[in-house]
């Protein structure tokens, strides 16, 4: 079960308007909220991101944050699985016609969608996976989770195509993030990863990940990364609410380090495993 604009449905039964401003000009923001035996990880600082996306589109926010949290709950019980990515979908709403200005007076379409959620397999997790990289070709405001998801769509196929799990984007020879998640870097024993800016999107495994490395004494820089300097790697991840923390061991056909997991990634995906166990699945302050 979905919902939609006020009412629990099948997805079968869930329409939208041809005209919704969402179809048109992918203008809306969305959410994805990983969920552990139940229990959403982070849910408020989730519902304040979709918030902040919304105030940067200027779009009025149809829920408190309460409302907000009180309906992805009610998704996650009437689903029949206990491990879920919930989605939240907001779009400007339909005015009955296509015309770029803002409507006056109309409803915004509200989406919350949920499906099992599929983590890395055990072989991904022990071998690591491929990526290529290409120019981050986006546009300016990367740190708004836009419904505008096209180059994504373009990397992601292009990855899919070349037999690798992620596409690495650089930025007039900096590193920037992955098409679908953030990269970090290890060299020399320091993980280092590009800062919050309005050129990637600020992940919540991405805070998570920061929050680990101090907890557990592991020397870490927020900085800007060459495309160099990602390249001569000795480990590098991908982080993600999906991909948790996964090791990529070679970049456009070159080996990354060795060529296989590195101990960093060993260790801070044990820190994370331990952390998901006892802290996200048991619902805990976190």
């Amino acid at each position: 079960m979905l919902y939609l604009n006020g009412q629990f449905l099948r997805p079968e039964d869930a329409k939208i308007s041809a005209l919704d401003r969402g179809c048109l000009f992918g203008d809306g923001v969305y959410e994805v909220i990983p969920v552990y035996s139940r229990q959403p990880f982070r849910l408020a600082e989730h519902v304040r991101r979709l918030d902040a996306s919304l105030a940067s589109i200027a779009l009025p926010n149809p829920h408190s944050a309460a409302e907000w949290m009180e309906l992805v709950q009610a998704v996650i019980a009437r689903q029949d699985y206990d491990d879920q990515s919930v989605y939240l979908h907001v779009t400007r709403g339909s005015a009955g016609e296509r015309d770029f200005p803002f409507p006056q007076d109309v409803a915004p379409t509200v989406l919350i969608n949920p499906a099992p959620l599929v983590t890395p397999s055990h072989e991904q997790k022990a071998c690591g996976v491929r990526a290529i990289s290409h120019a981050d070709f986006r546009w300016l405001r990367c740190d708004i989770k836009s419904l505008n998801l096209l180059p994504t769509v373009l990397l992601r196929e292009a990855a899919k195509r070349a037999g690798c799990a992620e596409c690495l984007m650089f930025r007039d020879g900096w590193l920037s993030e992955g098409a679908a998640s953030n990269i970090f870097v290890v060299k020399d024993g320091v993980i280092a990863v590009p800062p919050k800016d309005h050129l990637i999107l600020p992940g919540i495994t991405y805070d998570l990940v920061l929050e680990l490395a101090k907890q557990h004494g592991l020397p870490l820089q927020v900085r800007r990364i060459s495309e160099a300097e990602t390249r001569a790697a000795d480990e590098l991840w991908m982080t993600s609410s999906t991909k948790e923390i996964l090791a990529i061991v070679e970049l456009d056909g070159q080996p990354v380090g060795l060529g296989q997991v590195g101990p960093l990634a060993k260790r801070m995906d044990a820190h994370y495993q331990d952390f998901k166990q006892t802290v996200m699945r048991a619902g805990a302050a976190c």
